[in-house]
């Protein structure tokens, strides 16, 4: 298959799915990161601290199965799509049951603003995913690195919302 420039700074749509294959593993490296990851979301929210919490969105691993699940989506690849909506969905649950114990644990029985301003979603949320969607797929095929994988890792961060529930469930 062609690259899409001749140039070879785009991944081929073969090596692109090779790549996502690859990446797409329950490791325990990947659970440590994920574990890391909810902690921190916890902490930002429980703490109303943004810096915090956007480091978290930045070390999360959800962003590997969304993108799969998104190029899957794109090809039609119903393997892909089985394959990252298995991983996805175990790591929200890893992360939802450790932040609900987080906020079982937790001293701080408050909702912090961090929290309330992730309890009611618009429209505009959907948006914002679809359009980040959108540019994490041009940003992935990148070989050479670039900013927009991790400006969309912030731009349709999961982990935060997810930790939103974990605190809603233990309180």
């Amino acid at each position: 298959m062609k690259k899409v420039l001749k140039d070879g700074k785009l991944y081929s749509l073969i090596e692109f799915k090779d790549k996502i294959y690859e990446d797409l593993d329950l490791s325990k490296s990947d659970l440590t990161t994920l574990l890391c990851a909810m902690l921190i979301a916890s902490i930002g929210l429980n703490m109303n601290s943004i810096p915090a919490i956007i480091g978290a969105m930045l070390i999360s691993p959800l962003m590997t199965p969304i993108l799969g699940v998104s190029f899957a989506l794109a090809i039609l690849d119903i393997k892909l799509l089985k394959k990252s909506f298995k991983i996805l969905f175990i790591q929200v649950a890893v992360s939802l049951l450790a932040s609900t114990l987080y906020f079982l644990l937790s001293p701080i029985s408050y909702a912090s603003t961090e929290i309330i301003t992730r309890t009611s979603p618009t429209i505009w949320d959907v948006v914002i995913a679809f359009v980040g969607g959108l540019a994490g797929i041009i940003g992935a095929r990148k070989k050479e690195a670039n900013n927009i994988v991790p400006g969309v890792a912030i731009a349709t961060a999961l982990m935060p919302p997810v930790c939103t529930v974990g605190y809603s469930i233990a309180t």
